[in-house]
C-alpha cells in the first residue's frame, strides 16, 4: 500500500490532468485537445541505436583521409592484434571525423607481421619502434610526433562510433577550462564499460557504470570525473608537453591515464567525461585481464606508486568499497534539482529558453543541476543538449515513477525548483517527505490566474472567469507554501504584494546573452513575430494583427510582408497565410537569419502575463520592437524610446510604420531596446537572486 503523501500525489495528478483537459477543450477545442492527450501518454521509444562495426573481410590495402595541417593527432599503440588495429582503423576511414586530422600509428616493435601489413596502409604516419618498450613509451613517442593542436591517445582494440572524435574535441570548444577528455567506453555486446573512472582514498579505482545499459540516465551527461580510461582520451598537445607526457614511473602501463588526469586537475585544468563520443572497446585484448600475472600485474604495483605521488589529492575521495552513485560523485557540489512538464526548448518558447539559461548559470556558478520532466519523457535532441551542458537528465525507461525517484533521490538536493502550479501542487507534499533538507521553489513562470482572468475579460467568458479564480485560489496556496516563489516582473511581484503578502516572492526575470546587433536600417526589410501557438495568447495576437492591424500597414506598404513563426500552427492561423502578404512558416530551428533580415518585431498580444520573450529577444538582437501595454508590463520600456507602443488597430498600424520608416528612430529603439536587456534580463541581472535562493 503507498504511504498517504503518494496517494494524495496520484490523486491529485488525476486531478490536474481532468482540469487541465477541461480547460484546453474550452481554450483549443476536441481536435487540439485529443492530439495533446495522444502526446501525454505516448510510451517513450527505445533508445539504443545499434553499434557500428566494419565488415569482417581479408585485408587489402587502402588509405585514410589525413590533413596536413590536423586539428588532432590521433595516437594508436600497436603490439601485435592486427585483426583489431584493422577494425579500428577501417571504421575511421569508413567515417572520417569532420575536424582535420592525422592518424599516427606506434608499432612497439610487434611480434607478427603488423608492421608489413601497416605499410601498405595510406594516409597513416607510421613509427615504428626496433624495441618493445610498452604502452607508455609508445604513447609518448607517438606524441612527439604530433602536429594537431590536440593529441588523441586511442587503443588499437577500440572500434571509434561515427563522430566520435568531433564530440571529443567539441568539449574544448564548450569548456575552454577542460584540460582532458574521455569517451564513453562500450563493450562490443553493447554494455557499458566505462563512463568516467572514480579514485578512491586508497588509490584503487572504479570503472563508473560497469555492464550497465549506455542509454541510462547515470551516464548520459558531461561531468568531471576523476580519471579517463587512455583507450580514448583526449589533450592539448602544448598541456601534455606542460606535463611531461605520461609519467613512466608507470612503465609499461597502467595508471598513467589516473596519473594524467590528476595532474590535468592540478595544473588548473578539468578532466571531463564526454558522453556523445562512443568507442567500443574489447578491453584486454593485448594484457589480457589477469591481475596476478603478465602485463596487468603492473596494475597492482602501480596502484601504490600512484597512492604515494597523489596521497594529499586522494584524502578528499571516497573511502573503498562505496558504490558509486550521482549523489556521490558531485558531493562537492550542490546539487539542485529542477522540475517541469516537459523537457524545455529553447528554440520553440521563451519559457524554455528561460529555464535552460537558469541551468546554465546554475552550474555556471558551480552547482550540479539534475532536471525531471513530470512527463517522464526524453526529447531526444533537447534532452541531449542538456546532457551536453551537464545536466543529469531523468526519463523513462531509467526513472522509476516520481514517488519511487524522488525516495531514492530526494536526500540529496540542496533545493528543489518546481515549475507551474499543476506540477508543484502534486509534488509539493512529496518533496516535503523525500527532500526535507532542501529550500522549495515554486516558479510560477507566469501568473496564471491573472493571463486566464484576462482571456476571459477579453471574451467575456463567465465560465472562464470562475475557472481563473480556481487558479488563483490554488498559485496562492502553493506560493503560501514554498520556502520562496519567483515571478517573471516587477508587476507580478506587487499584485502578489496584495494577494499574498506574507510570502517570500523575488523575480527571476528572462535571461538573455546579448548578440551582436546585425545589419543595420538599410538592409532589412518586413515585419516578424515569433511565438509557439500552443500558448493562446500568441493565436489570438497573430489573428487580430493579421486581420485587423496588416491591412492599414499594406495599404501604405504593399510590398511589406509579414513573416510569422513558431510551432504547433493551428488550422485558423496556418489559413491567415491566404491573406496578402501574411507568409506562415511554422517552427524555424535557427531564428538567427530572421532576426537579422527583418526590420521591425512585432508583439501585438491582447492579453497575457508575465515577460515576453519574444520582445527581451528581438531586442537583444538589436531588432526594434512595436508591442501593446500588455505585452510590455513589467519590462522597464519606456514608450518612444526602447519601444513603441499602442492597442487599438489603427494606431498599432501607425507605430509600426513609423519603426519601418524613421532611420533615426529605429536606430535609437535599437540601441535602447539592447540597454534595456543588459540591465534588466542579462545573466549578471539574475546571479544575485540566483545565489541567495538556489545556493544560499
Amino acid at each position: 500500500m503507498p504511504v498517504p503523501v503518494e496517494a494524495r500525489f496520484w490523486y491529485l495528478r488525476a486531478l490536474g490532468l481532468w482540469r487541465r483537459g477541461w480547460a484546453s477543450l474550452r481554450s483549443r477545442g476536441l481536435a487540439a485537445t485529443w492530439r495533446r492527450v495522444a502526446l501525454q501518454f505516448r510510451r517513450a521509444p527505445a533508445a539504443s541505436a545499434a553499434l557500428y562495426a566494419p565488415e569482417p573481410a581479408a585485408f587489402a590495402p587502402f588509405a585514410l583521409p589525413s590533413s596536413g595541417s590536423p586539428r588532432a593527432s590521433i595516437v594508436i599503440p600497436v603490439y601485435g592484434a592486427f585483426a583489431h588495429t584493422l577494425a579500428c582503423l577501417r571504421s575511421i576511414a569508413a567515417h572520417p571525423p569532420g575536424v582535420p586530422f592525422e592518424v599516427i600509428v606506434v608499432d612497439d616493435a610487434s611480434p607478427d607481421d603488423s608492421l608489413e601489413k601497416l605499410r601498405a596502409i595510406g594516409g597513416i604516419r607510421l613509427h615504428p619502434r626496433t624495441r618493445n618498450g610498452g604502452f607508455i613509451v609508445a604513447c609518448n613517442d607517438g606524441a612527439a610526433q604530433a602536429r594537431g593542436e590536440f593529441l588523441v591517445f586511442l587503443n588499437n582494440d577500440t572500434v571509434p562510433q561515427p563522430g566520435w572524435l568531433d564530440a571529443l574535441l567539441r568539449t574544448f570548444d564548450d569548456h575552454p577550462d577542460a584540460g582532458l577528455a574521455g569517451a564513453k567506453l562500450v563493450y562490443p555486446d553493447g554494455r557499458l564499460q566505462e563512463a568516467g573512472g572514480v579514485a578512491f582514498s586508497d588509490g584503487g579505482g572504479w570503472n563508473y557504470g560497469r555492464f550497465e545499459d549506455p542509454d541510462d540516465c547515470r551516464f548520459c551527461y558531461l561531468r568531471d570525473a576523476d580519471y579517463l580510461s587512455g583507450a580514448a582520451i583526449a589533450i592539448p598537445r602544448a598541456l601534455f608537453r606542460q606535463l611531461g607526457g605520461f609519467d613512466t614511473r608507470y612503465a609499461p602501463a597502467y595508471y598513467e591515464d589516473t596519473d594524467l588526469a590528476f595532474a590535468v586537475r592540478a595544473a588548473g585544468r578539468r578532466t571531463l567525461y564526454q558522453p556523445a563520443a562512443v568507442v567500443v572497446h574489447d578491453e584486454g585484448t593485448s594484457a589480457g585481464t589477469d591481475l596476478s600475472s603478465g602485463p596487468k600485474a603492473a596494475q597492482v604495483r602501480n596502484q601504490r606508486v600512484f597512492a604515494d605521488k597523489w596521497g594529499d589529492a586522494l584524502r578528499g575521495q571516497p573511502t573503498p568499497g562505496r558504490e558509486p552513485s550521482p549523489a556521490l560523485l558531485h558531493r562537492g557540489q550542490r546539487q539542485i534539482l529542477i522540475v517541469d512538464e516537459y523537457t524545455p526548448r529553447p528554440d520553440r518558447d521563451s519559457g524554455s529558453l528561460r529555464l535552460v539559461e537558469l541551468m546554465r548559470l546554475l552550474i555556471e556558478e558551480g552547482a550540479h543541476v539534475v532536471f525531471l520532466p513530470s512527463s517522464g519523457k526524453s526529447d531526444d535532441g533537447y534532452t541531449r543538449a542538456l546532457q551536453a551542458l551537464g545536466v543529469e537528465c531523468w526519463h523513462a525507461p531509467y526513472a522509476a515513477r516520481l514517488p519511487a525517484w524522488l525516495r531514492e533521490h530526494g536526500p540529496r538536493f540542496h533545493a528543489a525548483m518546481v515549475s507551474r502550479h499543476y506540477i508543484a501542487r502534486e509534488l509539493f507534499p512529496l518533496l516535503r517527505r523525500h527532500a526535507p533538507q532542501a529550500r522549495l521553489l515554486f516558479d510560477t513562470v507566469d501568473l496564471h490566474y491573472l493571463r486566464e482572468r484576462r482571456a476571459a475579460e477579453l471574451a467575456g467568458d463567465a465560465a472562464a472567469l470562475r475557472a481563473a479564480e480556481q487558479t488563483r485560489a490554488l498559485e496562492l496556496e502553493l506560493i503560501a507554501r514554498a520556502d520562496a516563489t519567483f515571478v517573471v516582473s516587477d508587476a507580478e511581484r506587487a499584485l502578489l504584494a496584495q494577494d499574498a503578502p506574507e510570502a517570500r516572492v523575488e523575480v527571476l526575470s528572462n535571461l538573455h546573452r546579448l548578440a551582436p546587433s546585425g545589419p543595420g536600417f538599410a538592409a532589412r526589410r518586413d515585419l516578424l513575430f515569433v511565438g509557439g501557438f500552443r500558448h493562446p495568447p500568441n493565436a489570438d495576437a497573430v489573428r487580430w494583427f493579421a486581420e485587423s492591424v496588416f491591412p492599414h500597414i499594406r495599404a501604405v506598404h504593399p510590398d511589406i510582408r509579414f513573416h510569422c513563426i513558431g510551432g504547433d500552427v493551428p488550422d485558423a492561423i496556418e489559413r491567415l497565410a491566404a491573406l496578402p502578404g501574411v507568409h506562415i512558416h511554422g517552427h524555424v530551428p535557427d531564428l538567427q537569419p530572421w532576426l537579422d533580415a527583418c526590420r521591425v518585431s512585432v508583439a501585438p498580444l491582447r492579453f497575457g502575463a508575465g515577460v515576453k520573450g519574444k520582445i527581451n529577444q528581438a531586442m537583444a538582437h538589436g531588432l526594434p520592437v512595436v508591442a501593446t501595454a500588455c505585452a510590455v508590463e513589467g519590462m522597464h520600456l519606456r514608450d518612444g524610446e526602447d519601444v513603441l507602443v499602442a492597442d487599438d488597430a489603427e494606431a498599432f498600424a501607425r507605430a509600426t510604420l513609423r519603426a519601418y520608416d524613421d532611420a533615426a528612430l529605429w536606430e535609437r529603439l535599437a540601441e535602447s531596446g539592447r540597454e534595456n536587456v543588459a540591465r534588466h534580463f542579462s545573466i549578471d541581472a539574475a546571479r544575485a537572486v540566483v545565489r541567495a535562493l538556489f545556493l544560499g
